[in-house]
């Protein structure tokens, strides 16, 4: 009982030392510290969350931010060449100005007429577009598939493939009542070779080993066909469709400049027809701004059904 009481008193007298000097107690040899604080909890690693989206996305920043550096020292070459009228070899003269061509395009968004110029080119690339990627994607992966198939209708496609869309505008004429359906023929026919080349390569670099793997575990040709072919070419396929997406503007704006009576290529050459040197400009930078669009379109939608094939 003595011992107990003696410890206590030890016990309370080392707490009022240590509440009064800090200092740790000592108790013959050993030594009575006070109890350390819990210690606070550890940040996040990454920081904010705004912190963790910036180091994620840092590589897309910095593209974009590269991109608007490099449009912007082109816009300032452009206006010094065309406000000095310099002519070294290449004529400047006549080219208008930056400054020129954005009254221009105010002028012509005020209209009407202009912004259905480029609706009637955006209805068009669609429809083009979409049947030749509805015909080649299919097409080419059983080209990929059956040797028979690839063997009949390849050297078709090869003897096709270097005509340029303006040889066709003649033909499609003569083909089809309409001019805009020949418009859209020979945008159809610029894209669907692209896809369709580019679909067989897909097809061609599939894995052999993942295909044996698939009839080892009982897959049939149907599902080896949709779970192993199909995913392994999608990669390259969105590549075609890309690819596919900038020959479509190309067949469309010159079939518009040839045959058309509306469209981005129509009023581009009615404004070098009327000596309109801006909207000649303008229509030039419409249809680069489109095409963009479109394709970074398609390779959006390739990075989200794709995760796996994207690169950094």
């Amino acid at each position: 009982m003595k011992h107990s009481t003696a410890l206590a008193s030890v016990a309370v007298a080392s707490d009022r030392f240590i509440r009064e000097t800090g200092e740790p107690a000592r108790a013959g040899s050993v030594t009575l510290r006070p109890a350390r604080p819990a210690p606070a909890p550890a940040q996040p690693a990454g920081g904010s969350r705004w912190t963790r989206w910036l180091r994620l996305n840092r590589g897309l920043i910095r593209a974009g931010v590269l991109g608007l550096l490099s449009i912007a020292a082109f816009i300032a070459l452009w206006h010094v060449l065309t406000e000095n009228r310099l002519n070294i070899y290449v004529r400047f003269m006549n080219v208008p100005s930056p400054t020129q061509v954005l009254a221009s395009a105010e002028q012509a968004f005020s209209d009407g007429r202009f912004l259905n110029h480029i609706l009637i080119s955006c209805r068009r690339i669609l429809l083009g577009f979409s049947l030749a990627t509805v015909i080649a994607v299919p097409l080419g992966l059983l080209m990929g598939r059956y040797l028979l198939l690839r063997e009949l209708v390849f050297p078709v496609s090869e003897v096709l493939r270097p005509i340029p869309a303006i040889a066709w505008v003649p033909m499609s004429i003569m083909l089809w009542p309409t001019n805009e359906e020949s418009i859209v023929f020979i945008t159809f026919l610029g894209s669907l070779f692209p896809i369709l080349i580019n679909t067989l390569h897909g097809m061609a670099t599939v894995d052999e080993v993942l295909v044996r793997a698939a009839r080892c575990l009982g897959a049939r040709e149907a599902a080896t066909f949709r779970e192993v072919y199909f995913p392994a070419a999608l990669p390259q396929i969105f590549t075609g469709l890309t690819v596919g997406m900038g020959v479509a503007w190309v067949s469309l704006i010159a079939a518009e400049m040839i045959s058309g009576q509306f469209g981005i290529g129509y009023f581009t050459w009615e404004s070098y027809s009327l000596v309109q040197y801006s909207d000649i400009a303008l229509g030039m930078i419409c249809i680069g701004v489109l095409g963009l669009a479109s394709s970074l379109a398609i390779r959006a939608v390739g990075s989200l059904i794709t995760p796996w094939a994207t690169r950094r």
